[in-house]
């Protein structure tokens, strides 16, 4: 199949509030990184593990990368 015989009005509302999920997310877990003074491991970890593994990795950094002290 070819991208020009997609139907793109069927598949852009499935796709679109899942970027939209992913964006949103990622913007919070970021903000919060920085504001926050201790995390579970490295904060550099973190960044990567947030920018690059989607929409699980910021779900992964406000499950096990923030202390609860």
């Amino acid at each position: 199949m070819e991208l020009s015989q997609v139907n793109w009005e069927v598949i852009i509302p499935i796709v679109a509030p899942i970027i939209l999920i992913q964006l949103i997310l990622l913007a919070i877990a970021i903000i919060d990184l920085v504001r926050i003074e201790k995390v579970n491991g490295p904060k550099w970890v973190w960044i990567l593990v947030i920018l690059f593994v989607n929409i699980v990795g910021p779900i992964l950094y406000f499950v096990i990368g923030r202390r609860n002290d």
